[in-house]
Formats: structure tokens, C-alpha cells, sequence
């Protein structure tokens, strides 16, 4: 398997290349935008981060993608073209955005995963399971904290745990989210809690509470390295280079 990093320079795309080098995996190109300053930088041994992926794509690579969402998807137009399979680890997108990907998949098999660690994939199963059984007993609320620098919010796990929720009730999310809370209004049953909190270098950490009568009930996933979310997008990648066309999650990757 060959592995080309689009997001080099950033925080996971540095864990994916380092976690490349230690498990023997061959990286064939690192990609970052075309007016980045660590353009021409060698990243390993004859691999230097370039703006051009279609000139560096090869045969049997996997694209892991950790950039923005309007990158993502130019980058998916290519890997479309060149029908290489991707990794999507970004987050932020829209409902419009979201759209494109799923279009893509139609073409290539693509991994979309808004948390890339194994644990939180984890919990996403658990979280139907609670939700489940809870029926109407408990009130949900989400509260995911992340470092300072993180732009989007809330993030793409809180709002993943949100929509697992949601689906299991049979509810839309649009219509029963809430993130945030101000002024003098009183919770509803059915409504589901979001809160960010944004703070320091802290890596991820998330929290829902089922809340009822007299108990409460919290499961929390807490990410204290982020080799974890690379660990997740290599096993993501070696699943997805073997998958036809398709639109898949890491849980698929897991359960395999």
C-alpha cells in the first residue's frame, strides 16, 4: 500500500507520515496548498511536500485527507479521475459538501469518518445501543472540548454522536438540536444539547450525559495523543484499498 498525506504540514497529517515510517509503509507524496511556506520540504527520504496531487498520484495508493473541506472535495475530483481510493478525516462540512462526497462514491470507494480514533467509534455504537434502551427516561446533552485553535464547532464527532441519536429516535436533527443555551427558556423533552467548549492544547474530549430522575448516566472518550486518530486512519486505509465503489465509515473498517 502507498500513502499520499493531503495536509502534511498540520498537526495529523505530521502523525500519519510519522506513523508511515514506523509501520514500514511506503509514503509516496505530501500535499499542502500552493502558497503553504513548508512547500519543497522533504518529509521522508526523497518525498517532498508539493501542491500538485494529480502529478504524484500512483497506482494502489490511498489518498488520507486531513485538510479543509473545500480542499477535500478539489482533491476528490482528482482522485476521482485517477480512481484512487480516500480517506476523509477532515470535518467541517456542509450539507451541500457532504452531497459531493457521496456523489464521489459513486465513482471510487471513499472512508468518511469524522473521528478517526478507534475508541470514539466505539462509543458511536454504544451511544445507539444507550439511546436505545433509555427511550424517553433521559435527557441527552453533548459536550465536546477541544485546543483553542480549532475552528469548527462543534465538532464533527459531537455532531456525528447527535445524528446517531437523533436517527435512533426517529428525529431530525435540524429540528430537536440545540448548542448552546441563553436566556430564560425552558428545556423540552426531546431536544438534544450540544455545547463547545474551546481551550489550551487540549487534544478532544467527549461527553454525553443521559440525564433522568434521580440518576445520570455519562460515557466519555478522552483522546491523550493524536497517534490515535492516525492509528485509525492507516487501518481505514488499508480497508478502503480493498472496497469497491462506495461511500463507507470506520466502523465498516473495524467490523471487517
Amino acid at each position: 500500500m502507498k500513502i499520499i498525506v493531503c495536509g502534511a504540514s498540520g498537526r495529523m497529517g505530521k502523525e500519519v507520515i510519522s506513523l508511515c515510517k514506523k509501520k514500514g509503509i511506503k509514503l509516496v507524496g505530501a500535499i499542502e496548498a500552493s502558497e503553504h511556506p513548508y512547500l519543497g520540504k522533504e518529509v521522508e527520504k526523497g518525498v517532498k511536500i508539493g501542491s500538485n496531487l494529480e502529478r504524484i498520484i500512483e497506482k494502489d495508493s490511498v489518498i488520507i485527507e486531513f485538510t479543509t473541506p473545500p480542499a477535500t472535495l478539489e482533491h476528490l475530483k482528482i482522485a476521482k479521475k485517477e480512481k484512487i481510493p480516500v480517506v476523509i478525516g477532515t470535518t467541517g462540512f456542509k450539507e451541500k459538501e457532504y452531497l459531493q462526497i457521496e456523489k464521489a462514491s459513486k465513482d471510487i470507494p471513499i472512508l468518511l469518518s469524522p473521528n478517526m480514533s478507534i475508541g470514539i467509534n466505539i462509543l458511536f455504537k454504544l451511544i445507539k445501543e444507550i439511546t436505545q434502551i433509555s427511550g424517553e427516561e433521559f435527557d441527552i446533552e453533548i459536550i465536546e472540548i477541544h485546543h483553542r485553535g480549532k475552528k469548527d464547532a462543534p465538532s464533527g464527532t459531537a455532531k456525528k454522536i447527535a445524528e446517531i441519536i437523533a436517527k435512533t429516535k426517529g428525529r431530525n436533527l435540524s429540528q430537536i438540536g440545540v448548542y448552546g443555551r441563553k436566556g430564560l427558556k425552558k428545556r423540552t423533552n426531546e431536544e438534544i444539547g450540544i455545547h463547545a467548549v474551546r481551550g489550551g492544547s487540549i487534544i478532544g474530549e467527549h461527553t454525553v450525559i443521559f440525564a433522568g430522575e434521580g440518576e445520570r448516566l455519562e460515557i466519555t472518550h478522552r483522546a491523550e495523543s493524536r497517534q490515535i486518530f492516525a492509528r485509525g486512519a492507516i487501518r481505514g486505509a488499508e480497508f478502503i484499498i480493498k472496497q469497491k465503489k462506495g461511500l463507507y465509515t470506520l466502523q465498516d473498517a473495524l467490523s471487517n
